[in-house]
């Protein structure tokens, strides 16, 4: 199976978003891990912080391996990248459902975390620079449809697996069938995706949204080694990693931050209402990723993101302020800060393309892809540690949150900062025409 599947003639580019929606879908199981922690608290006996240790090694493996494997997606293409993805995604499901049926805990961190996070990596970059190349014209929007998918990813696998629970039984031996089937299913689902994904032909013309596709090699191109040397890469590293930081700490805390807003007053929030409001916050992250990223192809990266860090530092200090005084304004703000923290993972490999050409964008993103491990941790720290040191001070309600919404204010301003510095990349990086399609000439299958 060739790993740079050449698109036969008259092949349509609107099949190659499918081919990733198959696999960011299937990745995208990991924000519905929630569903398993109380069943496995019960079950073997743990705490939280154990039962939430897999999904956190999972965000550190995807990030790493997203950084440390760009380079080999790039070379090797995106079948390749998807096989890989597939394999280790669903094997670290087969490996915990063995040490679920056998009660070794060690043996679901080791498959779920480590290795189902390092298909969660590779999964997460397979098509980023493919559809890219197949949509010079509208990257935001391509780029977006796949990454869609991992955002709702989770509301097609959160109530399935809470009806398999349901069906198997929360001891230690329904979860394990409950991981068996996810991982069988998932080698299927995926599996689409590896045998649909094409590559656009050396030959193909980039003229209009109508043609298949475009050249692989045009404009300005910058290596995967090159970039990460040039303050643009840092300065957006900044970027993404305050935006996912300001998301990700509300959407890790969602139910319990709700709750206590609304605690004092005469309509205090029920567990289901929580529950609805997680569920409209996951919507809002997954429409963000596909219509935020649309609307960057016609104002511009740097425009979408001046919203994205500016607008949401307003929509912070407005729940600050007075969030707690009307629930549909606390929702509201809480829903487009969401929206921005979808639409910021979507944009930002355009957002590469801009900058660095198409050449190894891949490789790039995965690279910057480690400010989200880094943000995925600092996040809930300054959200729940906070709220912690509070609640030890006898403060309760949204007392609990206005430090640590100030503080998540600041650092939208930073990334604003951020934003604003980034400028064109300096000639010295650009990587000389021969050399780019010499090497695009190498990729082409003989």
């Amino acid at each position: 199976m060739s790993s740079h599947p050449l698109a036969p003639p008259g092949w349509s580019r609107w099949l190659v978003p499918p081919a990733a929606l198959s696999v960011h879908l299937s990745i995208g199981q990991a924000y519905a891990w929630s569903v398993f922690k109380p069943p496995l608290e019960s079950a073997l006996h743990l705490d939280g912080t154990q039962s939430a240790l897999p999904f956190q090694l999972a965000i550190v493996m995807l990030g790493l391996s997203a950084a440390f494997g760009g380079t080999l997606v790039e070379r090797n293409g995106p079948r390749w990248a998807m096989t890989v993805a597939l394999v280790c995604f669903s094997s670290g499901f087969l490996i915990s459902a063995l040490g679920a049926q056998t009660r070794q805990y060690w043996l679901i961190v080791l498959g779920y975390g480590f290795v189902g996070g390092i298909g969660l990596g590779i999964g997460y970059i397979s098509p980023v620079s493919t559809l890219i190349k197949w949509f010079p014209d509208r990257p935001g929007m391509a780029t977006g449809i796949a990454i869609m998918g991992f955002g709702g990813g989770a509301l097609i696998a959160s109530p399935w697996s809470a009806q398999m629970l349901s069906s198997f039984g929360t001891g230690h031996s329904g979860i394990a069938l409950a991981f068996l089937v996810h991982g069988l299913s998932y080698a299927v689902f995926m599996a689409l995706g590896v045998l649909l994904v094409r590559v656009p032909r050396a030959d193909t013309p980039a003229t209009s949204a109508s043609a298949n596709g475009p050249r692989v090699v045009d404009g300005v191109q910058v290596s995967a080694r090159s970039a990460v040397r040039t303050p643009q890469f840092w300065l957006l590293w900044i970027v993404l990693c305050t935006n996912v930081t300001a998301g990700i700490g509300i959407l890790e805390k969602a139910a319990p931050m709700i709750t206590d807003f609304f605690a004092d007053s005469s309509t205090p929030v029920s567990a289901s209402a929580a529950a609805g409001f997680v569920a409209l916050l996951s919507a809002a992250n997954m429409a963000g990723r596909i219509g935020w990223s649309s609307a960057s192809d016609r104002i511009g990266r740097k425009n979408i993101y001046r919203c994205y860090l500016g607008v949401g530092a307003l929509m912070y200090l407005l729940i600050a302020l007075f969030g707690d005084s009307a629930k549909p304004l606390f929702v509201l703000c809480a829903l487009v800060i969401l929206s921005f923290y979808g639409g910021g993972f979507a944009t930002v490999p355009a957002y590469l393309k801009d900058l660095f050409g198409t050449y190894q964008v891949g490789a790039i993103h995965g690279r910057l892809l480690t400010a989200w491990s880094t943000a995925g941790v600092l996040g809930p720290l300054i959200v729940n540690w906070i709220a912690d040191r509070q609640k030890e001070a006898g403060k309760h309600g949204p007392a609990l949150y206005g430090l640590s919404f100030g503080i998540m204010i600041g650092l939208l301003v930073v990334g604003f900062v951020a934003n604003e510095l980034v400028r064109p990349v300096h000639a010295r990086h650009h990587i000389p025409a021969p050399r780019e399609a010499a090497d695009a000439q190498r990729q082409q299958p003989a």
